[in-house]
């Protein structure tokens, strides 16, 4: 059974900084694309970044870029996003995603984690 399994949401205030963490089991992803989506509260599941793809990227949502950097290992197992300068608005449930694929002018996941709080306060 494939399992992304997200750590490192929490509390934190405007402009600081946080790391999240996503490992994968059951398989790896050393050629396809990991990353990240986040939900907003009273928004839907949007895109925030990605990386591994064999066409290129890594590839950022406008709103987090400069802000965010994504990173994948070799091993394709670990997968992070660093979030600099967070402001209130980044609050969200942040999702891992591994084997996303383009859907329009986003992209969609195959594999998901559970999800990890980030809450932004001013």
């Amino acid at each position: 059974q494939v399992r992304l399994v997200e750590s490192g949401g929490g509390l934190v205030q405007a402009g600081g900084s946080l790391r999240l963490s996503c490992v994968a089991s059951g398989r790896t992803f050393s050629s396809v694309s990991m990353g990240w989506f986040r939900q907003r509260p009273g928004k839907e599941r949007e895109f925030v970044a990605g990386v591994g793809w064999s066409g290129g990227g890594p590839y950022y949502a406008e709103s987090v870029r400069g802000r965010c950097t994504v990173s994948k290992d070799n091993a394709g197992i670990t997968v992070t996003l660093q979030m600099n300068s967070l402001r209130p608005e980044d609050t969200a449930v942040y999702y891992c995603a591994a084997d996303m694929r383009a859907r329009g002018k986003t992209f969609n996941g195959n594999y998901w984690g559970q999800g990890t709080q980030v809450t932004v306060s001013a």
